[in-house]
């Protein structure tokens, strides 16, 4: 009994250890998906609501509308708070508006009421009538903004973006294609709130909307990101 027991521990321990090499599913990551289909909440978290944005009807389901002049939405946690390596989703659909938009802000706020000015910010840039994605991250003495001007993509469209960081690289995609990558190292960040819709302190404000957001702890494919498909009949 004894040697069969250790033969299964060591069978089990060789499979984990070949999964990735075997193309197998190793034990998923924790993760915590949002859905933008009401405004109470997201995620099971209370919200406080800025403005009047509006929950609509799209092709992909339920998503929160934001008229990117004083909408928004506040969270009071920090959802990839703690984590040493991450892949930050979302689905959204710019529309246009100020040239320079915060429409997505993680931001570390420990109890103590102190602010580090450490955060996590999905933005976009409006120019010439297309956008293109800013993904930045600023963690103790670290920061990068992963920014190319160049990368222009069509207004009113829905689009999948990702932030990854992997312990070691900083990488950001726009419908699963790779666009910018940084090799940096970012200390986890500490316990805080999000908001939507609006950079915390209430500027540059996005006109558009979001549909959807998964926070992983750990590094994922584009092969495994979110796919920008009706989930809520």
């Amino acid at each position: 009994m004894k040697f069969a027991r250790c033969l299964k521990l060591s069978i089990a321990a060789v499979s984990l250890a070949l999964a990735p090499a075997l193309g197998l599913a190793a034990e998923p990551a924790a993760q915590e998906v949002w859905t933008f289909d009401r405004l109470d909440q997201l995620g099971g978290h209370p919200t406080t609501v800025w403005g009047h944005p509006r929950v609509i009807d799209t092709p992909l389901g339920k998503a929160v509308e934001f008229n990117g002049e004083d909408d928004g939405l506040l969270i009071g946690v920090h959802p990839l708070a703690g984590a040493e390596t991450y892949t930050w989703e979302a689905i959204f659909r710019p529309d246009g508006g100020n040239p320079e938009q915060r429409w997505f802000h993680l931001e570390e706020n420990p109890a103590t009421g102190s602010d580090k000015d450490n955060r996590m910010l999905f933005e976009i840039r409006v120019i010439d009538g297309r956008w293109c994605l800013d993904a930045f991250n600023k963690s103790a003495s670290a920061q990068k903004a992963l920014l190319d001007r160049t990368h222009l993509h069509e207004l009113g469209q829905w689009f999948h973006v990702a932030a990854v960081y992997d312990g070691k690289e900083f990488r950001n995609y726009v419908n699963g294609v790779q666009e910018v990558a940084a090799q940096i190292h970012l200390e986890p960040q500490g316990a805080g709130q999000t908001a939507v819709g609006v950079r915390i302190n209430k500027v540059f404000y996005f006109k558009g909307a979001v549909r959807m957001a998964r926070f992983t702890r750990g590094v994922l494919t584009p092969e495994q990101f979110l796919k920008p498909v009706k989930t809520n009949p």
